[in-house]
């Protein structure tokens, strides 16, 4: 139901119906001088349409529902804000309306007006039970069509995330570092474990280890302690250690753990256990103070990489998974996807996001220039598009593809999509 009176507003708004020698339903003839612009907000579908009804030039409001009823449905009789309709746009007509002031609303039925193979194609979108709802036509699309609304989608995706970054320095008061430091600690998640990290950046801000970062111990009993790893006993040296450091530091700044429940290990890599994540993101943020800044100087992605290689992992860590827990070698370095997760989902967010709030363009077009030097990422959503015919060459593309889906696929949004109207169309 929804979904089709989606349908009738796409209709409306882009006239694709027939526009001459158009009637309402008292019999008055109907010009369309201007369909109006599309209401996104409380009120009437769309505003300041111009039109000619009979002999009068009208300027108002247009209301499409399904069925003309629908106006007494929702209740539009007992709001003032639907005065001002001049038109009726629906797709059956059922009932006669009339405003407040006893005035008949003229209608206009669009059910005979537009051609039968667009509402075919719409409705084929809607109820499609393929992984996207286009899956199976969209091979026969552009691939410049496409291209060309996957770049806007990653301009919007970037756009959506650098919100959010702005949102965070508002809050710090316009600390860069102490917001990139957040975002890189959700980074470091990895998706499984994001909440649980952005929780730790929360309770441990920056400016407490910037205090300690000439004591890797202390950084470190500073970060395993507010994760809640460093509660009970141990009986190897390096957590006791920590144990000790962390029961002074938190006492000292007044600390309170996020408590270790909230980390998640099922169904997991031990190469991707969050104690090796903790272990690992100490140990860059021991490499190297001021990290936002330093990502900003390094316009190379061999050089981010490096950054992000070889870090100062302790020890402890190449023989050990989790607290007590010993195993065979264990590699301590981030792997060259989690590299690329890293450099994608932190350091272009806010390349991109420092460029639009400092007015620099070459900024921005850096953290795209990035992407587009990245391989695409993998994963079933991307696969579901890479068969169906879409040709996904590197990071910016599986971005543009995964804001897609969410946003648009998902939603089965094809009336706002580039992709989804050339299908009808076709």
């Amino acid at each position: 139901m929804r979904f089709l009176e989606s349908f009738l507003h796409f209709i409306w708004q882009f006239r694709l119906f027939q526009v001459l020698n158009l009637f309402c339903t008292t019999g008055e003839s109907l010009c369309i001088l201007g369909v109006g612009m599309a209401n996104k907000h409380a009120g009437p579908d769309f505003n300041q349409s111009k039109l000619c009804i009979g002999d009068r030039t009208w300027i108002g409001d247009v209301e499409i529902h399904l069925k003309s009823s629908d106006w007494l449905l929702h209740g539009h009789q007992d709001d003032p804000a639907y005065d001002a309709v001049i038109l009726h746009v629906v797709y059956e007509h059922d009932q006669v309306i009339y405003r407040k002031d006893g005035s008949l609303i003229p209608v206009l039925i669009l059910k005979e007006l537009f051609p039968e193979h667009l509402l075919l194609h719409y409705e084929g979108l809607i109820h499609s039970i393929h992984s996207f709802p286009c899956e199976k036509q969209i091979h026969s699309i552009d691939p410049i069509i496409i291209n060309g609304f996957l770049s806007r989608m990653m301009i919007e995706r970037l756009a959506q995330k650098s919100d959010l970054v702005f949102d965070h320095l508002a809050k710090v008061k316009g600390d860069w570092e102490g917001t990139f430091y957040h975002f890189l600690a959700k980074s470091f998640g990895f998706k499984v474990n994001e909440i649980p990290f952005e929780l730790l950046a929360t309770s441990l801000p920056l400016s407490v280890i910037r205090k300690h970062l000439d004591h890797p111990s202390q950084v470190e009993a500073l970060v395993f302690g507010q994760a809640g790893f460093l509660f009970g006993s141990f009986k190897d040296a390096y957590p006791r250690k920590l144990k000790k450091e962390y029961r002074f530091l938190q006492k000292k700044y007044g600390l309170r753990p996020i408590g270790v429940g909230a980390w998640r290990f099922l169904r997991m890599r031990p190469q991707n256990f969050p104690t090796l994540r903790l272990a690992q993101f100490c140990a860059l943020l021991l490499k190297s103070d001021r990290l936002f800044s330093r990502v900003l100087e390094l316009e190379e992605l061999a050089e981010l990489k490096l950054l992000l290689q070889e870090l100062p992992v302790n020890p402890y860590w190449k023989t050990h998974y989790h607290f007590q827990k010993e195993t065979k070698k264990v590699k301590i370095q981030l792997g060259q996807r989690s590299v690329l997760h890293l450099i994608m989902n932190a350091v272009c967010l806010f390349a991109a996001a420092y460029g639009k709030y400092s007015d620099q363009p070459d900024l921005m077009n850096r953290g795209l220039q990035l992407l587009e030097q990245m391989p695409a990422e993998s994963n079933v959503i991307i696969r579901h598009y890479q068969q169906a015919g879409v040709v996904v060459e590197n990071a910016f593309f599986s971005q543009a593809v995964l804001q897609l889906n969410k946003y648009y696929c998902a939603q089965k949004k094809c009336l706002n999509c580039g992709i989804g109207i050339k299908i009808l169309n076709q």
